[in-house]
This record gives structure tokens, C-alpha cells and sequence, in this order.
């Protein structure tokens, strides 16, 4: 016999979206794409390892708009994951649990990842 008297489960029809829902997806979204990005890493040390031919077949795949895509997205995981992985280690000193300052430290990381892998990405590309 159901109970339709019983609460039901909060969804997201009942909550209202916030940034530190987005990061903690992020921050799980980012680990996978970092595990995924250390296969290309995997290819590129072997076709180095493997030859000029191969090595040539991996230069042009990382120097087409989805191999660009792909290398810039893997260092904008990088960077995201090891700051929201600070703003964790902050979090574990007891520090930074009120809304507003969980709210501006996930404002701080996600602007300063996206900055952070433009940085690199220029430096790597001779632009900095």
C-alpha cells in the first residue's frame, strides 16, 4: 500500500542552480577528461617513441581544430581540477563553508582556470 502522504525526493525541478553545483560536476567531468587526456599524452610519447612517421601522424592530428580542442580542453582540466582541488584542501582546515565564501571561491577557480590555461596555452604556442 503506497503512503502518497511520504515527501518526495528534492530534484532538479526543486532546486535552484548554483555555482557550487556546477563545480563539483566540474570537478568529476575534469577527472574523467584528465584520465582521457593521458591517453593522448600515452599516443604522443608513443609515436615519439615509435618513429618519425608515426610521430608526423600524431603532429597532425594535434594541429587540427579537434586535436587544438582536445590538448586545450585537457590543460583547462588540468588547471580546474588541481585549484577546485585546493579550495577541497581549504575547505578541509575548516575554513571557507559559509555560502558566500564557498560561492566566491568557486567564482575564484573557475576564472582563474580559464586564465590559468590561456596562460599556458600561449606560453606552450610562443605567445607569451
Amino acid at each position: 500500500m503506497a503512503n502518497d502522504s511520504r515527501p518526495l525526493s528534492p530534484h532538479l525541478q526543486i532546486y535552484r542552480w548554483q555555482i557550487t553545483m556546477t563545480l563539483s560536476i566540474l570537478h568529476r567531468v575534469t577527472g574523467f577528461g584528465l584520465g582521457l587526456g593521458a591517453l593522448l599524452v600515452t599516443w604522443w610519447l608513443m609515436a615519439a617513441a615509435q618513429g618519425e612517421e608515426r610521430f608526423n601522424t600524431f603532429q597532425a592530428f594535434a594541429h587540427s581544430p579537434i586535436g587544438k580542442l582536445m590538448i586545450f580542453g585537457w590543460v583547462w582540466s588540468f588547471v580546474f581540477h588541481f585549484l577546485n582541488g585546493i579550495r577541497h584542501l581549504v575547505w578541509d582546515t575548516g575554513r571557507g563553508f559559509t555560502i558566500k565564501q564557498a560561492a566566491n571561491s568557486a567564482w575564484f577557480v573557475l576564472i582563474l582556470s580559464v586564465v590559468g590555461a590561456l596562460v599556458i596555452w600561449c606560453a606552450a604556442r610562443g605567445g607569451v
